[in-house]
């Protein structure tokens, strides 16, 4: 336990933001630069002796929060990276970019604000890498085995660094030109700077990972020759079939996906544009999708200087308490004010669209929409609500059906799908495939950044031991685990 007495002596203190008129202006990340170590010793402090610590089962990677709290109570920051290190490969990710179930599962959360978990996870690994405490972890020993992993997402970078640590030469392949998958042309740089993902990259490469970019398996390598060409695949491809909005008016120009509109913005980031080809500046933006991912198009078009950002939401608006069906210590759907939100435009609530309309030269100018409610469990329409929003650039936001069904790779493995269109497999994260395994997204449906890594590394486990007989790798999850988050 930390400071006994921290959760009655010390009030919750989260990181502070930039002021928006800065920070709208650069991609640097929003939080002040040094602003959360000189109060988060303090914030460990409030973590309570509370018996169980139901944070373990509310983060799926059973994350020792206990433990490196009571470290960086103490300013042990070398123990706390390590004790944190213990179940998570990649802090610094998660601590930056998880929605924190931890904090709804926090004891101290049952009647007065929660532990600040994530900011002190992201404190202790700042401190780990500028300490020098992150260094390569090459195995004493090679295995002889060789493993291909087919992603380079958070589920992908944790099964490869957790098998190349069990002595295992691992690959990995990603169709993108840069490793990182949704890390790095996902996520805005606001959010996450990339070089935190270089970084650990680098860590990966000094172990022993070797990485192999533009390169779609499928598509470039037929997937049952590279089945035969190594010992074990594991496929974390993620769920990149986005959910599309079959309306009359869909195919005017400037309607686009979220995943095609905000990796043009990273890659300007990188060098690859001086512009990005698609663009909000001087437009009217609509948002449709209530997410995370829409909050990432709101803050991206924030910073492209469009003339308004209005963001849609078919379901109502979620209150700013637990609901009744969502007690303590699940993870609640609350009323959330991302940084993206801070930065303004209007978030709209219970409303469907109906159609777009365009102009004579085949670009969209407005969306037309109507509000909605449920009558009998059922989402119907209330007439006479409808209305017209103006919009020259539309990212739809609504989240992903699974993994390509159609693409080669699925296919050319062979690979069965569940009832939810994922691809199938066991308690062990093996496919119906001998040898080939899938974690994250592609197996588990869109999910969060913890769940994926948490994937990653019990898929890695099974592999290690189908290809050994026995592992000493860890194993956070099985494919059907749901902990206590909803």
């Amino acid at each position: 336990m930390a400071d006994p007495k921290g959760f009655l002596t010390t009030g919750r203190e989260v990181a502070k933001t930039r002021p928006v008129a800065e920070r709208v202006k650069d991609w640097n990340e929003v939080y002040v630069p040094g602003s959360l170590l000189p109060i988060i010793s303090k914030q460990a402090g409030r973590c309570m002796d509370c018996g169980i610590p139901f944070c373990h089962n509310g983060c799926p990677l059973g994350n020792l929060i206990p433990e490196w709290n009571d470290y960086a109570y103490r300013e042990d920051w070398a123990a706390a990276s390590e004790r944190l290190h213990a179940t998570n490969n990649f802090p610094e990710f998660t601590g930056r970019l998880c929605p924190a179930p931890c904090e709804s599962a926090c004891v101290l959360a049952i009647n007065q604000p929660a532990v600040t978990i994530k900011n002190v996870e992201v404190s202790i690994i700042d401190k780990a890498w500028d300490s020098g405490d992150v260094t390569p972890q090459p195995p004493e020993r090679l295995s002889g085995k060789t493993v291909a992993v087919i992603g380079s997402g958070p589920a992908g970078l944790a099964a490869a660094q957790q098998l190349t640590r069990a002595g295992h030469t691992v690959a990995v392949y990603e169709r993108a030109d840069r490793i990182g998958g949704l890390l790095r042309y996902g996520i805005p740089e606001f959010k996450m700077e990339k070089v935190h993902i270089n970084r650990r990259i680098e860590q990966m490469r000094a172990e022993g990972t070797k990485f192999r970019t533009e390169i779609e398996i499928g598509r470039d390598i037929d997937a049952a020759k590279l089945r035969k060409r190594y010992d074990a695949v594991v496929v974390a491809a993620g769920a990149t079939v986005s959910r599309d909005l079959p309306v009359a008016g869909r195919e005017l120009n400037g309607i686009h996906f979220a995943m095609d509109y905000l990796p043009l913005s990273n890659k300007v980031q990188e060098g690859d544009f001086v512009a990005p080809p698609i663009t909000a500046e001087g437009k009217h933006v609509v948002v449709i999708g209530g997410g995370d991912t829409g909050a990432d198009c709101v803050g991206t078009a924030h910073r492209q200087g469009a003339a308004s950002v209005t963001q849609l939401e078919i379901m109502p608006r979620p209150g700013e308490e637990r609901p009744s069906g969502q007690p303590w210590p699940t993870f609640p759907m609350l009323y959330k004010v991302s940084s993206a939100h801070e930065e303004g435009g209007e978030r709209v609530y219970s409303v469907s669209t109906t159609h777009f309309e365009g102009d004579d030269e085949g670009n969209v100018q407005s969306l037309h929409l109507i509000e909605v409610e449920f009558v009998d469990g059922k989402l119907t329409q209330k007439p006479g609500t409808e209305r017209k929003l103006p919009a020259q650039l539309v990212t739809l936001a609504m989240g992903f059906t699974g993994t390509d069904r159609e693409n080669g790779l699925v296919r050319q493995f062979g690979l069965e799908l569940d009832e939810r269109g994922n691809i199938a497999r066991d308690a062990d994260f093996a496919t119906n495939v001998k040898g080939v395994y899938v974690a994250g997204d592609a197996g588990r449906g869109q999910s969060l950044i913890v769940w994926a890594i948490a994937e990653g590394r019990s898929a890695a486990r099974g592999v290690d031991r189908y290809l050994t007989g026995a592992s000493q790798l860890p194993a956070p999850i099985r494919p059907t685990d749901r902990a206590l988050t909803v």
